[in-house]
């Protein structure tokens, strides 16, 4: 279900609009990944996004969820409880990248002991 940039607001469409790779970087940044991928199993909350997302802290998850957010793949919802409870929870755009993302991740576990035995092979002929 892809939009064209007719489906665009006016204000938005042309020279307002975001670069193909504006949209990659930020779909495929460093934390974006993960958080869209925990995100798009359902709501999640800030502290369980901390310890899903391995080695991201504080601030850059806070910051990632702001961004994601504006770029309209999160939908954050705040409860009306003492404290407040705060969910996030990928918009169907999100959840349209879900399968490309978890076959992504997915490889990257399947292959992360190959890429260091080939760095390894590669920086001893190199050292040398």
């Amino acid at each position: 279900m892809s939009r064209s940039t007719t489906d665009v607001p006016a204000q938005v469409a042309g020279a307002d609009a975001c670069t193909v790779r504006e949209v990659l970087d930020r779909v495929g940044g460093k934390w974006s990944i993960g958080v869209i991928v925990e995100a798009s199993r359902g709501p999640v909350r800030f502290t369980e996004l901390e310890r899903a997302v391995e080695g991201i802290s504080r601030r850059m998850l806070t910051l990632t969820l702001r961004n994601l957010e504006r770029d309209g793949l999160l939908t954050r919802t705040v409860h009306p409880t003492v404290p407040p409870k705060v969910e996030y929870v990928a918009t169907p755009m999100a959840r349209e990248l879900y399968d490309a993302l978890l076959t992504l991740t997915t490889w990257a576990d399947r292959h992360r002991g190959d890429i260091a035995a080939a760095r390894h092979r590669y920086d001893e002929a190199r050292a040398d």
